[in-house]
């Protein structure tokens, strides 16, 4: 226990982080010892603003922003919350980062770190296969203020490097893995292009979970979670983080409290605990993962599986070198047409029909029919979507039951 009581009553040394495993760390990583009433759990500071006991007490906080303790503090809740900053702490140990940011959900995040340091006028490089929302942001939004994009196809690295533009290109930003194939990004070589131009980077890496994949290890600079999936585990909340060092975050949660995407304490509070079990629940969802990807590469009713886990994903090679796990999501294609694979989908009775991912219940979606409804077959195709393409998050539900419901599924 002694090693669990200093890691708990540090600042989070690094050192210690590394030596302590990640389920050590989802559970006491940046929690401090002591608490409020001696409470083992983090309270709940439910209020939106703070007082001061006299004006000397004013003064102080202006002067160094600090409680009588060392922690930080704040005057109103937009600029912070104890509750929110205690897993933040947590998150930061867990991604092996300096400091972390919450948001109120994961499109929040990624939006936010856009905004707060791009200049009018700079350029971003993202990569295909990127969250649709993530591009249409890019694309869209940000084309407003004279931002430029540009997508460059996954794991094509001389593309990317020719796409960099010297003392414009402000970010690459990519995903791993990404979302519906499960492509993933070789960290080290896009970290080293970073260096090499100047150019900050940026993972949203959702799918993986700090217990699969840590990519600040491999010298990128922003980590970004969609909180709301396996970090919170339980598809109760949204929220989003980024990860990092301590002066970038530090920018980022000082241009939140101007934009305002805070997470309220009730939800961070929720967060925390989610995050105590993230470890038993990740390697659970790998494990049926990866049975379900095996067992689907298998059937003659399967045209195709995507999953980084198996031989036949193109980044397979990649995802062993860098990740511990392969993450809890199956991409796969069904030997039919759209009806054809509605109907597989209806037959099944474990997952629920469903646009999410990371919680304990397993979920699963037609993205022709969830993501991209409102698109002609053709348009879909145009983007990767196929009409008989599955995305199956596994949740942590026996193997033996997931594989016979999808067994009599494909069979009817």
């Amino acid at each position: 226990m002694a090693a669990l009581r200093d890691l708990d009553e540090t600042q989070n040394s690094k050192t210690e982080d590394q030596a302590s495993g990640s389920s050590t760390r989802s559970v006491h990583g940046g929690t401090r010892r002591k608490k409020a009433f001696n409470s083992l759990h983090t309270p709940i500071v439910q209020t939106a603003t703070y007082t001061f006991d006299d004006t000397q007490d004013l003064i102080d906080f202006m002067e160094n922003k600090t409680w009588g303790d060392g922690d930080s503090r704040e005057e109103y809740g937009r600029y912070g919350n104890p509750t929110v900053a205690a897993v933040e702490r947590k998150l930061a140990a867990l991604d092996g980062g300096e400091d972390a940011v919450l948001y109120a959900s994961g499109m929040n995040a990624v939006t936010s770190v856009l905004l707060s340091v791009l200049p009018s006028g700079a350029h971003i490089i993202m990569t295909s296969d990127c969250y649709r929302r993530t591009r249409q942001f890019c694309q869209t939004f940000l084309k407003r203020f004279g931002i430029e994009t540009t997508v460059v196809p996954n794991g094509d690295y001389e593309a990317l490097e020719a796409a960099i533009i010297p003392k414009k290109t402000r970010f690459i930003v990519s995903e791993s893995p990404t979302n519906p194939y499960l492509r993933i990004a070789d960290l080290e070589k896009v970290a080293d292009l970073g260096r090499k131009y100047r150019v900050k980077t940026l993972i949203d890496s959702t799918f993986a979970t700090p217990i699969n994949q840590r990519p600040l290890e491999w010298g990128i600079d922003f980590v970004i979670h969609s909180a709301t999936k396996y970090l919170s585990g339980h598809n109760d909340l949204l929220a989003g983080v980024v990860v990092g060092s301590a002066d970038r975050i530090k920018a980022l949660r000082d241009a939140r409290g101007i934009l305002g995407g805070v997470v309220d304490p009730q939800n961070a509070f929720l967060l925390d605990r989610g995050i105590k079990t993230l470890g038993v629940r990740v390697r659970q969802q790998n494990h049926n993962a990866l049975a379900v990807a095996r067992f689907l590469e298998s059937h003659p009713r399967i045209e195709r599986v995507w999953y980084p886990g198996l031989e036949s994903h193109p980044d397979h090679t990649v995802a062993a070198a860098q990740m511990s796990g392969f993450g809890g999501v199956v991409s796969f294609e069904v030997a039919g047409d759209l009806k054809t694979t509605s109907n597989f989908i209806d037959a099944l009775k474990i997952p629920y029909i469903a646009p999410s991912l990371g919680g304990v219940e397993s979920l699963i979606e037609q993205p022709a029919l969830m993501s991209y409804y409102e698109k002609t077959t053709e348009e879909r195709l145009e983007l990767g979507i196929k009409d008989n393409l599955v995305r199956f998050a596994a949740g942590i539900e026996d193997t033996d039951d997931i594989l016979n419901d999808l067994d009599q599924a494909l069979a009817s």
